[in-house]
């Protein structure tokens, strides 16, 4: 089978041969944990285990990635009229030929945003901003930068109707860490728009555009992705699928075509 066929296969798996005993999730509950999902700010407690495989790495493109992100998010109430957001990324990854004839496995360097965010929108819009903070936590070189980063984050989205729109950008810099190591300075930018169908079905679409200062280099993943509600153990979760298309790349970046799928586990007051 060729290499993109078996993203093509995973796909109709995830959506069409949901788990035993998933049902969807019903009434006015499905609607707003619809429209909670699609708001990386909302006052929703949930875990997404979202995996990504990338591949065509290094000059001779025989590298590939594997990368699952463990996202926690929780959210605080400070008072009647904020909410701070923790929204955390451990990365565990495994990838082969990066650089050529290298393999590893193992936990990457944990990003973790604090989103200051008003209860209310403000002119129909829901902000946040607040502090992102870059961990070295990688069990190996390869799989980190060997220092600490820190930075700005914000987001800025907005609910009409079934659709959600809006756009989440930080910037992480180097402060501190191994001497040995470089200093790295990066913005991530992430616009994204989203809809949500009658039967809490969400398509949605955004780029995850990342520049490197020091380097001088894009990285620009565009994806599209498919999510469905639905309730197992009288629990709801969230199951996406989705492609990737890297319009722009590092050098001796990942290129082509690329796959996500995701399960969020939520757990709604």
């Amino acid at each position: 089978m060729p290499r993109y066929g078996y993203a093509s296969v995973l796909l109709a798996v995830v959506f069409a041969c949901v788990p035993a005993g998933a049902q969807e999730v019903a009434g006015d509950q499905s609607a707003e944990l619809a429209k909670k999902l699609a708001n990386p700010v909302a006052s929703l407690i949930s875990l997404p285990f979202q995996y990504n495989y990338d591949s065509n790495f290094g000059p001779d493109d025989e590298g590939s990635k594997s990368l699952l992100n463990i996202q926690p998010v929780w959210p605080f109430s400070l008072g009647e009229k904020w909410n701070l957001i923790t929204r955390t990324i451990v990365p565990v990854v495994s990838q082969k030929d990066i650089p050529s004839g290298n393999d590893q496995s193992g936990l990457g360097d944990i990003l973790q945003s604090f989103f200051f965010s008003p209860k209310d929108p403000i002119g129909g819009w829901i902000l946040a901003v607040g502090p992102v903070m870059l961990y070295p936590t990688a069990s190996d070189d390869a799989l980190g930068g060997g220092k600490w980063g820190a930075g700005p984050t914000a987001l800025a989205l907005k609910q009409s109707g079934g659709w959600t729109y809006g756009m989440l950008l930080n910037h992480v810099s180097s402060f501190a860490g191994a001497e040995d190591r470089s200093a790295f300075s990066n913005s991530f930018m992430q616009p994204f728009l989203s809809y949500i169908t009658k039967t809490k079905t969400t398509v949605g679409v955004n780029t995850e555009s990342a520049y490197d200062w020091e380097n001088k280099q894009w990285a620009v993943p565009v994806n599209l992705s498919l999510s469905q509600l639905l309730m197992m153990g009288g629990k709801p979760i969230s199951l996406q699928g989705g492609l990737k298309y890297w319009a722009e790349s590092p050098e001796y970046g990942p290129e082509g075509v690329g796959f996500r799928f995701a399960v969020t586990f939520l757990f709604p007051k």
